[in-house]
């Protein structure tokens, strides 16, 4: 019988064995949240307390620079989107959070994953390998970023977003790579 919950469970158990004492504990406190496209998942001028689990749609995040925003990455389906430094300190930082699209999640507060971490080891063996990938893909971007001339570094976003990157405006693209959207359109034109 399918659940709900089949995708969100699914990508726990790509790491971590859930028994059924946890998979409760989790389906507790998971709760259904849906966004416009537009609307902020979350805004910089808070401190970031909630995680989303992505059913559907797609998110940026981003800052402001000199009154620009700046996309940093992308999030879509079956992949969890927060503002690290903020969800883990427990402080402000520069990051928000926008839906591209109409994005439905399954939302984990900080409070409900600390408990999930206290009365469950294996949940601290899925953080270190979750966020293995993830630490993984930033450097592969910060090297991308600083080593790469701009058709390396959009060839790089379309391995990267294969499966999403014809959903990203394509100003949000060159902003993320870091070059204009004229340099973009040239680069698009000669794929």
């Amino acid at each position: 019988m399918s659940s709900e919950f089949d995708p969100v469970l699914h990508h726990f158990s790509q790491y971590i064995k859930l028994s059924e004492t946890l998979k409760k504990e989790l389906l507790d406190r998971l709760s259904f949240q849906t966004f416009e496209k537009g609307e902020l998942l979350h805004d910089a001028d808070k401190i970031c307390t909630k995680s989303y689990f992505i059913l559907t749609g797609l998110t940026r995040t981003y800052y402001l620079k000199d009154g620009t925003e700046i996309s940093e990455y992308f999030s879509s389906e079956n992949e969890w989107v927060n503002s690290p430094k903020s969800f883990i300190g427990r402080i402000k930082d520069i990051y928000s959070i926008d839906c591209l699209e109409k994005t439905e999640t399954f939302c984990l507060k900080i409070n409900d994953l600390g408990y999930l971490f206290d009365h469950f080891p294996e949940m601290e063996r899925y953080a270190r390998l979750s966020m293995g990938s993830v630490f993984g893909h930033l450097m592969e971007r910060i090297t991308s970023q600083r080593f790469t001339t701009a058709k390396e570094k959009y060839e790089h976003f379309l391995t990267v977003y294969k499966g999403i990157y014809h959903r990203i405006p394509l100003g949000m693209t060159a902003s993320y790579l870091g070059i204009t959207q004229s340099t973009l359109s040239r680069l698009r034109a000669e794929k």
